[in-house]
């Protein structure tokens, strides 16, 4: 039984499972706005629903959501021209000749929460409301037998809770200070009180690795007086 021939019979539905498949991310300068950038964001989400017909037990629907968001963020702006030796497949020697100097858009996602789904007619939905966008090539390779639009019949419309993280990253320039090697002009072995028969290395091996100093912890301790509080604000 075809997945559209399920819904078309289907008395209600129930969110399973949302996997998230890919995002696309566009960046395009706000006009009369500088250094702001608008990121346009389509999520491609593989969804996993229940369909409960006339029996007790439902039938397992697959099938793909797709959300638009857009965002506005700041991210600077620069007019210097950046070229670059890394290679592109599939054009000439020409090595990524220019590109503009538009920030990189960045969008980190875990897989959705499925919060609601309902049925609802194609004469119900909201005029305003689009059709099924354009779907790329490699999303329509992740579902077998190929995708229906609901022409003929029934969409599910579905609400999925999503966190994500979107941020705006350029290249940019730092003056980091260097130093040469300071070489000891004496020998200062056996002082500080330690034994100068001990092998240093020996010494340095019982020290536990400071994971802290690479790691932060989870949690830190809270003042518990104000003066604790005044010293760490």
């Amino acid at each position: 039984m075809q997945y559209a021939d399920v819904i078309s019979r289907a008395m209600s539905v129930k969110g399973t499972s949302a996997k998230l498949l890919h995002v696309y991310v566009d960046v395009e300068p706000v006009s009369f706005n500088r250094g702001f950038y608008t990121v346009d964001m389509r999520f491609f989400y593989h969804v996993t629903l229940q369909a409960y017909l006339s029996g007790p037990i439902p039938t397992t629907v697959e099938g793909l959501c797709v959300f638009d968001k857009r965002t506005i963020l700041f991210g600077s702006e620069g007019n210097a021209k950046i070229f670059s030796s890394k290679m592109r497949s599939g054009e000439p020697d020409l090595q990524m000749l220019q590109r503009t100097n538009l920030p990189m858009a960045v969008v980190e996602a875990v897989d959705p929460i499925v919060l609601d789904a309902r049925i609802v007619d194609r004469c119900d939905r909201r005029e305003r409301e689009c059709e099924l966008c354009e779907i790329p090539d490699f999303i329509n390779g992740c579902f077998t037998g190929g995708l229906s639009n609901g022409e003929d019949g029934r969409r599910i419309y579905i609400t999925l809770g999503q966190f994500s993280i979107v941020r705006l990253e350029r290249d940019t320039q730092l003056l980091i200070p260097v130093y040469d090697y300071c070489m000891p002009k004496k020998d200062c072995s056996g002082s500080g009180g330690v034994d100068a028969d001990e092998d240093p290395c020996s010494i340095f091996r019982t020290i536990d690795f400071p994971e802290n100093e690479f790691f932060p912890p989870n949690s830190v301790r809270r003042a518990e007086c104000y003066e604790e509080a005044r010293c760490c604000h």
